[in-house]
């Protein structure tokens, strides 16, 4: 009875430990900006390279990495890949 009440408790912290490495970034539904205001940008990627939502040409979270324009969903996203951009370049 022990070792069922153990084992259900280290699978729990495990399982909780997982969940925690999941970047928490709330993307935004719509975007209300309006669009004489909004400049459009090419991004040498399609995706985010840490989340993997779709970029589009109004995101206002970029990076500048040798010559490239990278666009994220989030400013999280940015951040994660400045710390080692060669590391999601090479996807």
């Amino acid at each position: 009875m022990k070792s069922k009440i153990f084992l259900t408790a280290l699978l729990s912290v495990s399982l909780f430990a997982c969940a925690q490495e999941t970047p928490k970034v709330k993307h935004k539904t719509k975007n209300n900006a309006s669009k004489s205001t909004v400049k459009t940008v090419k991004f040498a990627n399609a995706v985010d390279p840490i989340c993997h939502m779709k970029t589009e040409s109004d995101m206002k979270d970029t990076a500048v990495y040798k010559n490239k324009t990278y666009g994220f969903c989030s400013s999280y996203c940015k951040d994660e890949f400045k710390k080692n951009p060669e590391k999601y370049v090479q996807k």
